[in-house]
């Protein structure tokens, strides 16, 4: 069989995951095109963009979107906002995707591949491993991080009836103590030009949780987190949601839902309300909005919070993987 390799930009990469003809799975939310492109135009620094498309004939096999910087290339995004990233690849073609790229970033004079978060499902590890190896490259993969992930029941209450008795009862009292506290009203945000000018109530609130979180957010973060939420509305896949106590916004929640998936990407709360619990509560009520609409997964994403194990969620460990083709 013979491969060829292109080489693609931010908007052929669009006009591919547009098009339903194609055979590629784009099983990762983080390497969604319009994702790479609000990640690049706010970050990318010195780097050069690698897109790599390999065909057999006129058939798309997979992509690699890539990074490169010297000789050493990674994927496109950065994991304090991109939690876990993978290749684009056809069903079944692993083996062929990846030995063509490899033997191609090779010839192109990279030496190293440094790839990571990812899933312990990724194609990466699934496939580009075996495929490294059986090229007698150097792989290693190291377990690095966690993500936490829900499977959805069909209702409500065998969510609750999922939780431990006494997190049951602590997620009952807490709601009827904030229904005691005033009038509650939750509420979902899509529409591009609302999520615009919302977007600055989450921003607000997101400085307000904590210290640390009011320095992550720098004016670059902000314009990032404005330009993603603007993008994956325009595509239908950004649930913003707030809960609001006594009309005042207390608490916030940046969904994105992906393949019967619903990613907790971040929050924020108004910390005048902490004694409430609204941070915990307004994820409570996005897990209790994704299974009234019948989605399968809630993914909280990294890190190890003790309220995503309460909650029901299941540790899947996240990994790096490096090659050296040189």
């Amino acid at each position: 069989m013979t491969f060829t390799v292109t080489e693609e930009t931010f908007d052929t990469l669009t006009s591919y995951w547009l098009d339903s003809g194609n055979p590629l799975e784009w099983d990762c939310l983080f390497v969604l095109p319009g994702w790479l492109e609000v990640w690049w135009s706010v970050f990318s620094g010195g780097g050069t963009p690698q897109i790599s498309a390999v065909r057999e004939k006129n058939k798309l096999v997979g992509i690699a979107p890539l990074l490169v910087e010297g000789n050493e290339a990674r994927f496109i995004g950065d994991p304090d906002v991109c939690d876990y990233q993978d290749f684009i690849v056809a069903p079944g073609r692993g083996q062929d995707f990846f030995e063509t790229l490899l033997k191609h970033l090779r010839q192109q004079g990279i030496t190293h591949l440094d790839l990571g978060p990812m899933r312990e499902d990724s194609k990466t590890l699934t496939e580009l491993v075996a495929a490294g190896k059986g090229l007698e490259f150097d792989v290693s993969c190291d377990a690095e991080d966690v993500t936490f992930e829900l499977e959805l029941p069909a209702t409500w209450d065998a969510f609750l009836g999922s939780l431990s008795g006494k997190q049951r009862h602590e997620v009952r009292r807490k709601f009827r103590r904030l229904h005691e506290a005033g009038k509650i009203n939750y509420r979902l945000v899509a529409e591009v030009d609302a999520v615009v000018d919302e977007m600055e109530t989450f921003l607000a609130l997101f400085g307000l949780s904590r210290s640390d979180k009011a320095t992550f957010m720098t004016s670059q973060m902000a314009n990032y987190f404005r330009s993603l939420a603007e993008e994956m509305a325009k595509v239908n896949l950004l649930k913003l949601f707030f809960l609001d106590l006594d009309g005042t916004p207390a608490a916030a929640v940046m969904c994105f839902d992906y393949n019967s998936t619903v990613y907790l990407y971040n929050n924020g709360y108004d910390g005048r309300f902490s004694s409430l619990s609204v941070g915990l509560l307004s994820k409570v009520i996005s897990i209790k909005e994704s299974i009234q609409r019948g989605r399968k997964h809630y993914d909280f994403l990294k890190g190890t919070e003790e309220y995503k194990h309460r909650l029901g969620g299941k540790p899947v460990p996240l990994y790096r993987c490096r090659v050296k083709l040189g």
